[in-house]
């Protein structure tokens, strides 16, 4: 990409940006007149349309399930569901588009580094809009088996093809025409559902909060949507509402996910939440690792087959972005009773070889 094209691509990630994250009210004629194209395409009239304030409240109308004929052998391509055929039209579109602009597939391990196109727009896009804010939504919904779109967060997808177009060169012919319903969508409405003869949209979101490039928000709700449904998330990582808004011991103890039991005793604090579970100390010593600071070993409360883990309080060897240093705890084996001998277990070491480290970081 030449140092001309760059302000092209720092704008056009820009401007798709600020479209996936929008939360202004759906443009209703825009994405009805999207949708309705869609399915002229299929040979299909126009859908009625369905609107909800919320993708929780649209799976009030979608069905679960894929029919069973997809499952078995299709004479032909008018026994798929809508919603299969719109997959297939827009996976054949976007092998199309590939080919236009040229990519090949790149392995993971490849030593090839990506385009510095992809790398200034869909890249970026795709970790903030898809892994960021889209993913941690899907998992507050049971998806599984319902086909999704997702209007303004496909639109890191789509920004992809447009920066080939406007930047990197690329002409698509025909096929523009095919892209732009699915880039009207993008740019006017939340998630939406083809059905036979209907079609449910969702309205975007009210709020969206981030940080990094993922949902996160210490005081409240991550995403808000008009009807209240909502999504409360640390880091990206969705959590119930109770570890925003009122973690105790007892809700702790009763949360089956590991990840969200660290997250509500840091959201307690480590200090507080040992006082208040009652957890005996079973021995503490200086860090060899950390110099100045203290690790500290404590019996947590029994598991459901009698024994008592223990948990091993630690110091960052490094200071957070506000100059402090966050305390944290390791899950060690029951029958582990030094400190030191702990602290080197997490590392798959001996305690001899532990005291040996260089500072930990």
């Amino acid at each position: 990409m030449s140092e001309q094209r760059r302000p092209v691509a720092a704008d056009i990630h820009d401007e798709w940006l600020v479209r996936a994250l929008s939360t202004l009210p759906a443009d209703r004629p825009t994405a009805q007149a999207a949708i309705t194209s869609l399915y002229e395409r299929l040979g299909r009239p126009a859908p009625a349309f369905v609107w909800t304030a919320s993708p929780a409240a649209a799976l009030d109308h979608v069905p679960r399930g894929i029919p069973v004929q997809a499952f078995g052998r299709l004479d032909s391509a008018a026994e798929l569901s809508v919603a299969q055929r719109l997959a297939t039209l827009v996976s054949t579109l976007r092998h199309a588009l590939d080919e236009r602009v040229g990519h090949v597939w790149n392995p993971g391990w490849s030593s090839r580094g990506p385009d510095p196109l992809d790398a200034a727009v869909r890249d970026p896009l795709r970790e903030t809009v898809r892994d960021g804010v889209c993913t941690p939504i899907r998992l507050a919904l049971p998806l599984a088996d319902r086909l999704t779109w997702y209007g303004q967060h496909d639109a890191y997808w789509i920004a992809h093809y447009d920066a080939w177009r406007r930047a990197g060169g690329s002409r698509y012919g025909a096929l523009a025409a095919q892209l732009e319903p699915w880039a009207e969508l993008a740019r006017s409405c939340g998630w939406w559902w083809p059905l036979e003869d209907r079609c449910v949209i969702a309205e975007r979101p009210l709020s969206i909060r981030l940080r990094d490039g993922r949902l996160h928000n210490d005081d409240g709700p991550a995403v808000t949507f008009p009807d209240g449904w909502s999504v409360h998330a640390l880091n990206g990582f969705v959590v119930p509402e109770w570890v925003i808004t009122g973690p105790t011991p007892g809700k702790i103890a009763a949360e089956p996910n590991v990840e969200v039991r660290r997250l509500a005793i840091e959201r307690l604090g480590w200090g507080r939440y040992i006082e208040e579970a009652g957890l005996r100390l079973v021995a503490s010593a200086p860090d060899p690792g950390n110099p100045g600071f203290d690790l500290e070993l404590y019996d947590l409360p029994p598991t459901a087959l009698g024994r008592r883990p223990r948990v091993l309080l630690a110091v960052n060897g490094s200071e957070e972005r506000d100059g402090r240093r966050r305390r944290y705890g390791l899950g060690v084996p029951h029958f582990i009773d030094e400190p030191v001998a702990a602290a080197a277990w997490t590392y798959g070491l001996s305690a001899h070889h532990y005291t040996q480290l260089a500072r930990r970081t």
